[in-house]
């Protein structure tokens, strides 16, 4: 009787260690998966952002966005029945999309907005396309064998050029002209090597040496793609070419 009592006494502290590995195991696997869920690529964030839009306008979104290694990437969005605002956000903080706190706690990657207009000539009218080579001005050197054209006044000095059916401009001011063409070598030289969306029917970019405003805009049939509110010129020249597909 003795001898019975000892052996379910032993089998009973047997179950309970294994119930309490498997409990721990099952723990440790419950903590993987949280961390592994929240290892979210830039892709999978884009497509959730995107998915969240809950509309039905035909949107491209870009393949990458530049967000630091130690920081996670969110977004506020607005769908309205002709129109698209997504605000990109860098933050140090797994934020939800459309989290309150990301006005306050995170910082601006850049902002898209994507109007949707009745007919492709509606949405062309919205380009401001130039060919600078018709325009005149003083002409420079831009490398591999591009020409841009200088116009100044009221302080400010422009150097514009065409590739493709995209019209590129950078601006300085006239008292440093010369990193408006830095500038203009140094995207001309980038894009050698990356593609700009293929406008359909024109594209544009104003970049600015001083980071106080650039802009990218293309038409894609109905639809008329902004970018601005990015601070550095070559930054948004990035993430626009991250829409090339």
């Amino acid at each position: 009787m003795t001898r019975t009592i000892v052996i379910i006494f032993i089998l009973s502290i047997s179950i309970i260690g294994a119930c309490s590995d498997k409990g721990k195991d099952q723990e440790h696997t419950s903590v993987a998966q949280s961390s592994k869920e929240s290892n979210v690529t830039s892709t999978e964030a884009l497509q959730h952002i995107k998915d969240e839009l809950n509309s039905t306008i035909p949107i491209k979104m870009p393949t990458m966005l530049p967000v630091a290694e130690d920081a996670f990437l969110t977004a506020t969005t607005r769908a309205e029945e002709n129109q698209i605002e997504i605000i990109f956000y860098e933050s140090k903080e797994d934020l939800p999309i459309n989290d309150l706190r990301l006005k306050d706690s995170a910082t601006v990657i850049g902002r898209l907005l994507v109007k949707q207009y009745q007919s492709a000539e509606g949405a062309s009218a919205q380009i401001a396309y130039n060919d600078f080579s018709q325009n005149g001005g003083q002409e420079v050197d831009l490398g591999y064998s591009i020409k841009g054209y200088q116009d100044a006044g009221a302080g400010s000095l422009w150097t514009g050029w065409n590739e493709g059916r995209w019209a590129l401009a950078t601006h300085t001011r006239t008292d440093n002209p010369e990193a408006g063409v830095q500038l203009a070598k140094q995207v001309v030289e980038y894009l050698e090597s990356h593609m700009l969306p293929i406008p359909k029917q024109y594209g544009m970019a104003q970049l600015d040496v001083y980071q106080s405003g650039n802009l990218i805009v293309w038409q894609d049939e109905k639809l008329v793609y902004t970018l601005d509110s990015i601070k550095d010129p070559l930054q948004a020249l990035e993430i626009a070419t991250a829409f090339y597909q």
